[in-house]
């Protein structure tokens, strides 16, 4: 039996690793060993690991590293916590392969601690760009750390190769929140509003903002900037998702809570969940703020995306995407060109550029491949991309 262990810290991330789970569990020569961190683990952040257990996956050890801060300094020790935790972990399990996918601080530390022990690592998803956020240095750290990439266009793959991968250990298998989209059973409109208790009576934004971690304390002000908008649109209906424990995100939530109090056609929540969340999406007029999922999940909806400021500046996007700075009047006239018939005709033609929604299958075969032939040398050689 070949020992696999898989991280996951937040939710979207055990959304997207959700189907690669189930389906390496249906392997007879793997055994599968799902470890949760993070915040998954908080009750400040909807205690999230309580989905995975709901979807019948068995947690083989929760270990906590979260500090109740969320400052530069709280996140050093909290990834200081994971090596410590982790090396413990990894010590007694010693599994044949780790798989992690993005991009955040605590999958960094693991990562450490995994290269430490001399365990292989799978990575998920790797070569994109996000120049906005601190995320950026980190997706590319933990590539040079991984042994077999997962990247969900050619073009990532391309970058991953420049990285100095060797081509071999690197596939382009496209986004795992594609095959969410097409596979997963959503909800009907009426089974939403009654699973968030909310009454979609009127057009709405389904609306996350996270943290601008490289420029400075902005993550407020630029947030205000984007109530200040949904205040005047008291013609739409908004639903949030809260921030993630990145740095600053606490502040983020306290913000949005107190502008639910004051407003009666706002609605947020901790954790959605993948399926509620997928469903939002697909019934809204329009996904705003500066996640990921509106550059790659959204498109997929045919629903127009606000992308604002640089937190995602660099990933590829379709034409249902409007950039915009994070300054009121730049929002305001996105949202009121992402209403018009125009442009929600043309986000309903748009392409994903992210895949076909066969993403777990092709993973999943890669490293059943590896494991079972014994591919793996963990002495890697250094790929001299060829400049052209």
């Amino acid at each position: 039996m070949k020992k696999i262990s898989i991280l996951t810290a937040t939710r979207a991330e055990y959304g997207l690793l959700k189907p690669i789970i189930k389906k390496l569990i249906e392997v007879p020569e793997f055994e599968v060993h799902v470890v949760v961190t993070g915040a998954h683990l908080s009750p400040e952040f909807g205690l999230t690991y309580k989905e995975i257990e709901q979807d019948g996956i068995n947690i083989d050890e929760k270990i906590e590293i979260l500090l109740s801060g969320d400052t530069p300094s709280a996140i050093s020790k909290s990834m200081g916590l994971a090596m410590i935790n982790f090396s413990d972990y990894f010590s007694k399990l010693n599994p044949d392969i780790l798989i992690v996918l993005g991009d955040r601080y605590e999958t960094l530390a693991v990562c450490c601690t995994a290269m430490n022990q001399r365990i292989p690592i799978a990575h998920l998803y790797g070569g994109e760009i996000t120049e906005g956020a601190i995320d950026e240095s980190i997706r590319h750290a933990i590539t040079k750390l991984s042994y077999l990439h997962f990247t969900s266009t050619e073009e990532y793959r391309s970058r991953v190769i420049q990285l100095g991968e060797q081509p071999n250990r690197v596939f382009c298998v496209g986004a795992i929140g594609i095959e969410n989209i097409l596979k997963e059973k959503l909800m009907s409109k009426d089974e939403l509003e009654s699973s968030i208790d909310f009454k979609l009576d009127k057009p709405y934004g389904m609306i996350t903002f996270h943290p601008v971690t490289l420029e400075g304390n902005n993550s407020a002000k630029q947030f205000e900037e984007l109530l200040n908008v949904c205040k005047k649109h008291k013609d739409m209906k908004f639903i949030f998702s809260k921030a993630n424990a990145d740095a600053n995100g606490r502040v983020i939530n306290q913000i949005i809570d107190r502008f639910v109090n004051d407003n009666d056609n706002v609605v947020a929540f901790t954790s959605l969940g993948m399926v509620r969340y997928l469903s939002a999406i697909r019934y809204s007029s329009m996904v705003i703020g500066n996640s990921s999922s509106g550059l790659v999940e959204a498109p997929s909806f045919g629903v127009p995306t606000i992308n604002i400021g640089d937190r995602q500046k660099g990933r590829l996007q379709s034409e249902s995407v409007i950039n915009c700075e994070p300054i009121s009047k730049e929002i305001e006239q996105a949202i009121n060109l992402g209403l018009t018939e125009e442009f929600k005709n043309k986000a309903r033609n748009t392409i994903n550029p992210y895949g076909d929604g066969n993403t777990s299958v092709k993973i999943v075969d890669v490293i059943t491949d590896f494991l079972l032939n014994n591919k793996i040398d963990l002495k890697k050689k250094f790929y001299d991309y060829e400049v052209r």
